[in-house]
């Protein structure tokens, strides 16, 4: 590639000045001469003459009249024009150089320009331009600054205005793009992740979730524990006992939950139990007893499982229940009242007889009340509630009477424990 004013001479395979004396049409106005120079060309006054130095190739040429042009070959470079004391003139813009030749004249190198301190000079071939900065505008001789925010947007959010230029701003949850004008989603969650447990991400912001069993503090990041064992106080049957995001519930001694929340009563007459060999083991709510094998006392002698008679041969039965039966039951504490606990019915039915039943012993404080249902059974009714743990010993006797006056009875010893709990 060539510079301005030459061209490619494809047969010395270089680069030649361009004539553009020969070449524009009315290369010069007002009465001047075109003076062809390299790289360019002269507009001078008719009269003038210009001496110019031709390189080697050029040393053949002979003086041409054309244009008062002299060219002087470099054999003869100190050969001095035909008119020496003759100076050339040069258009405003131009100056006369060494060789006599009019050059453009540099004015903001030199100074001579009038461009204002905020303003920027820019030399024109034979004059100069005072131009604004970028970011300015002209406005008169001024230069004053373009308000880019009020031009059509360039910015995707917000856009700031500073002298000379302007830079874009994004929304919060925003950031700028590698252009610097569109704003783009920051995911905070692959970020720095704020959230102490779950992280969502939302345009332009994010959301903290919890894990079960906590729940968001009030400033939405941080996770509390959730303590539910203070939401309900029927979560649990018996003690509830809060712990890091769950709670569990645990039972008393003698009980085992159940289903996470109830408890169920061990029966540790099936498991492991201390009773002896000559004692029975009784399970109650919350625990067991052991009760001996053999309950009888004298005069009564065991003649079945629980049951002692007291024999007819022994003057002392006479005045005695002829027998006692041993009976165990369990009931809950704080019972609802009133309820049937316990029935009593005779085991033997003798024709013509009449059965009563009552209370014997074991309800000086009123908790009984012995209902007769039929001829041979009667119900123990529970008509106070009772707490435990409690142990209550109830004789329930049936006297039977006949037509000939003959008498008996029976004793059944209610031993009923009460569980320290309603459950």
């Amino acid at each position: 590639q060539c510079t301005d004013g030459y061209e490619w001479d494809p047969v010395r395979q270089r680069c030649k000045d361009i004539d553009e004396c020969e070449i524009v049409p009315d290369a010069c106005k007002g009465g001047m001469k075109c003076v062809n120079h390299y790289g360019g060309y002269l507009c001078l006054p008719r009269t003038a003459q210009i001496i110019v130095n031709e390189r080697e190739e050029a040393a053949a040429e002979s003086t041409s009249g054309r244009n008062n042009v002299i060219r002087r070959t470099p054999a003869d470079p100190h050969r001095a024009p035909p008119n020496p004391t003759h100076q050339i003139q040069c258009a405003a813009g131009y100056e006369q150089s060494d060789h006599n030749v009019c050059q453009d004249i540099d004015e903001c190198a030199t100074g001579t320009h009038n461009c204002r301190a905020d303003q920027v000079c820019v030399n024109l071939r034979g004059s100069f331009s005072c131009q604004c900065p970028p970011g300015y505008q002209k406005r008169g001789d001024q230069c004053v600054d373009i308000d880019e925010c009020t031009l059509p947007p360039y910015c995707h959010h917000r856009c700031v205005n500073i002298p000379g230029s302007y830079y874009c701003q994004c929304n919060a949850g925003f950031q700028l793009a590698s252009n610097n004008h569109t704003c783009v989603d920051i995911n905070e969650c692959d970020a720095n992740n704020p959230c102490a447990q779950q992280c969502y991400n939302i345009l332009g912001s994010f959301i903290c979730q919890c894990n079960p069993g906590f729940e968001l503090s009030s400033d939405r990041i941080n996770c509390e524990d959730t303590d539910e064992c203070r939401t309900s106080s029927y979560i649990c049957q018996y003690q509830c006992v809060n712990e890091p995001g769950k709670f569990s519930c645990v039972c008393p001694e003698g009980y085992q939950v159940v289903g996470g929340r109830t408890c169920q009563d061990i029966n540790e007459c099936e498991t492991t139990n201390e009773c002896r060999e000559d004692e029975i083991c009784w399970n109650y709510h919350g625990g067991f007893r052991c009760y001996p094998r053999n309950p009888c006392q004298e005069p009564y002698v065991l003649t079945s499982e629980n049951r002692c008679v007291c024999p007819v041969s022994n003057a002392i039965c006479r005045e005695l229940p002829y027998s006692v039966v041993y009976k165990y039951m369990s009931i809950r504490s704080d019972r609802t009242v009133p309820s049937d606990i316990f029935q009593i019915q005779a085991t033997t039915i003798y024709p013509n007889t009449i059965n009563t039943f009552r209370i014997k012993s074991g309800n000086e404080n009123g908790e009984f009340y012995l209902r007769q249902t039929s001829a041979v059974s009667a119900m123990l009714v529970l008509v106070k509630s009772l707490s435990g743990p409690r142990e209550h010993i109830v004789d329930l006797e049936m006297l039977t009477v006949n037509s000939l006056n003959y008498r008996t009875s029976s004793v059944l010893r209610l031993t009923i424990i009460v569980g320290p709990y309603a459950f």
